[in-house]
């Protein structure tokens, strides 16, 4: 891994890079995710996973994700 690659997500913070790494290991089976669900496995709120996707919606990782839908909650469509 060279540092270049790595630079992007130190400007994260915790809960985004928990996020991040969560969406890299679950995208590779799955494509849409709810906040809430997100929020369970990491132990977070969906209020605090969608307020922390933004950052990660907005970066320039390996892992594109895009605000999908908002019925009981919102939902992220993740492309690993």
């Amino acid at each position: 891994m060279s540092a270049t690659a790595q630079a992007p997500a130190t400007d994260l913070s915790e809960k985004q890079r928990r996020i991040l790494s969560y969406l890299r290991e679950k995208g590779q089976m799955k494509t849409y995710f709810k906040s809430r669900l997100i929020g369970e496995e990491l132990g977070l709120s969906a209020k605090e996973v969608g307020t922390n996707m933004t950052a990660i919606c907005e970066g320039d990782f390996d892992v594109d994700v895009e605000k999908w839908g908002y019925s009981s909650g919102t939902t992220w469509k993740v492309t690993v």
